[in-house]
């Protein structure tokens, strides 16, 4: 601290003109004593080299202050007079410490630039240091300030941002290659496949007498392409598009979706048992014994069989067009539709002749099969022979 502290009028002389003559004569002899370190003629960046403390002093044109220390209590005396005066201390008091640095800095000679080396211990400068005892923020531009609230805005928003980008990205299910619980459902039955029942529905308004439906393949592009766009995950499926015109397009189709279901629609844990009870000798008990394997299955593969094989009777039943009878169609779909995920070389050959057989017997039987009698409570009809 000065050893006299100064009015704020002779503080604002200070600060303004660089002058201190109304201090007296005490301060020019303590200008006096400290001639021999004048640095008047000393570049800036000599004294930003070697620090405020090994100068000792720090000097302006017409006033000067001890050294680093004592220019800080020169400005804490500054903010404190603002105070009492009511004055805005950080508004005033950097106004003044602007200027007489700017002042000091045009002390250097011409051309020359503050020394780029690494700084010292001194750290933070008088302004820095200033603004961090008073606990004043430095002052910033209009863009500074719109870009600090640009970044508080998007820090509170990102969160609703992700959540939102992630809702978006959701998509509907795929249509080929997943579980039957996995798919797009249908409108009117949300346990059968949209696509299972597209492809009926086509083929049923179209396709009942055209000969050889389901036993003539389709075009294998025109499908590949079919496919493709049913697994980006379409809602709803355009019937007006010309390669739903091509029946065989679309009876291939519906035989992949089968194919390429990662559980087949008798389910793995089910196969053995369909095939055992195919080769029950007595026929009743043959009947009720695949009857019951049905009733098992699980929601969507029992809803899903019983449509397909209601389908497959409505093909059936105009086979003297079409010429496909129930065993014609058992021949097609058998493979497909009674297998395991990963099957084999010796199941498709011993186990063939019992696939045709119950898919043929689903057929010829559907009404029995699938029947809700039992669960209304009523009496089941004659099992058939």
């Amino acid at each position: 601290m000065p050893s006299r502290v100064p009015s704020l009028r002779m503080l604002r002389s200070f600060f303004t003109d660089g002058s201190l003559d109304s201090l007296g004569a005490s301060e020019d002899a303590r200008s006096k004593r400290h001639s021999t370190s004048d640095l008047s003629d000393v570049p800036f960046s000599a004294v930003r080299k070697e620090g405020w403390l090994h100068c000792k002093q720090i000097l302006t044109k017409k006033g000067k202050a001890e050294d680093r220390e004592d220019m800080l209590a020169w400005i804490k005396v500054i903010r404190e007079n603002s105070k009492a005066e009511g004055e805005d201390p950080g508004f005033a008091s950097q106004a003044l410490i602007s200027k007489k640095l700017n002042d000091y800095r045009k002390v250097s000679p011409a051309g020359s630039k503050p020394d780029s080396s690494p700084k010292g211990p001194r750290g933070l400068g008088i302004r820095a240091e200033f603004l961090k005892q008073t606990g004043t923020s430095a002052p910033r531009s209009p863009r500074q300030d719109a870009a600090v609230t640009k970044d508080e805005s998007s820090s509170q928003k990102a969160p609703w941002g992700i959540n939102i980008m992630k809702k978006n990205k959701k998509s509907a299910p795929r249509a080929f290659g997943v579980r039957l619980e996995d798919c797009q459902p249908a409108p009117d039955n949300k346990n059968v496949p949209l696509i299972v029942e597209a492809c009926c529905r086509v083929v049923e308004d179209r396709g009942l007498e055209y000969m050889g439906i389901y036993r003539v393949p389709g075009n294998n592009a025109v499908v590949s392409s079919l496919q493709e766009q049913l697994n980006k995950g379409a809602t709803e499926i355009n019937l007006q598009d010309e390669r739903w015109q091509d029946l065989n397009v679309i009876s291939s189709l519906l035989k992949s979706f089968f194919r390429k279901l990662p559980e087949p629609l008798f389910t793995d844990d089910k196969y053995n048992d369909f095939i055992e009870a195919n080769r029950i000798e007595d026929a009743s008990e043959r009947m009720r014994t695949l009857r019951k394997l049905i009733r098992d299955l699980p929601g969507h593969y029992y809803e899903t069989l019983k449509f397909l094989v209601g389908h497959l009777k409505t093909i059936a039943d105009h086979s003297e067009k079409n010429k496909m009878e129930p065993r014609n169609l058992a021949l097609v779909f058998g493979p497909t539709l009674v297998r395991t995920s990963e099957d084999n070389m010796t199941d498709m050959v011993t186990h063939m002749p019992d696939r045709y057989k119950i898919v043929e017997t689903l057929i010829q039987h559907s009404d029995w099969f699938f029947s809700d009698a039992e669960d209304k409570g009523e009496k089941v009809s004659t099992v058939p022979t």
